[in-house]
C-alpha cells in the first residue's frame, strides 16, 4: 500500500497537536513514562507524536493521551485547529 505524501498543512497540523499535548502533559506535571503508560503505547511512540514526527496518529491513540493528561478531546480539537497551542493551559 502506497501512502500519498502530507501536505505542509498535515505536517504543521501534526506539529500543532504534539505540542497542544506536550504542553497538557507539562501543565500535569505527568512524565512521558507516565503518560505513555497510561496510554497504552510506548515512551517512543509518545516521543514521536510530541514532536510532530508522527503527524498522524491514530484516534485512539490521541485520545488515550489526551485522557492521560487530562485534556478534554473538544479543547485539544479546537487548540489544534484553530488556535495556537500555546493556549491549551488557558482552554482547560
Amino acid at each position: 500500500m502506497v501512502r500519498v505524501p502530507l501536505t505542509d498543512e498535515e505536517r504543521e497540523r501534526g506539529e500543532r497537536l504534539g505540542l497542544a499535548l506536550r504542553d497538557a502533559r507539562a501543565s500535569a506535571s505527568r512524565s512521558m513514562v507516565e503518560v505513555a503508560t497510561e496510554a497504552g503505547i510506548s515512551v517512543e511512540t509518545l516521543r514521536k507524536i510530541e514532536t510532530g514526527r508522527i503527524p498522524t496518529p491514530a484516534f485512539f491513540t490521541v485520545a488515550a493521551i489526551a485522557d492521560a493528561v487530562g485534556l478534554p478531546l473538544d479543547v485539544l480539537r479546537a487548540t489544534v485547529e484553530n488556535t495556537g497551542a500555546g493556549e491549551v493551559a488557558e482552554a482547560s
